[in-house]
């Protein structure tokens, strides 16, 4: 039981954050405007929790312009790839225990 708990990641304890994660999984990127109401977020929000996997590298930011308007793509990195997966395991070694 006390492996599972060292696999709960806390840059995923937010349902912001975890829904960012989820919904960079199974897309190759999502914009901000995707995100904000896919999740139901603040512009103010999201930015803070977006910026939190930043720091923690497990998503990339790409800036663009499209149409003469800014344009802000994100994507889960390799190693925000693993660290989620590791996170869902464990909540799913957890569930099932109890």
């Amino acid at each position: 039981m006390k492996n599972i708990i060292l696999n709960i990641n806390k840059a995923f304890d937010h349902r912001i954050r975890l829904g960012i994660m989820s919904v960079l999984m199974v897309n190759e990127y999502a914009d901000f405007k995707m995100l904000k109401e896919l999740l139901g977020a603040t512009d103010g929000n999201l930015a803070s929790h977006i910026k939190s996997l930043e720091k923690e590298a497990y998503i990339m930011v790409e800036k663009q312009f499209v149409e003469r308007k800014p344009n802000t793509k994100y994507k889960a990195t390799k190693e925000g790839r693993i660290a989620f997966q590791k996170h869902i395991d464990a909540l799913e070694k957890l569930i099932k225990k109890q």
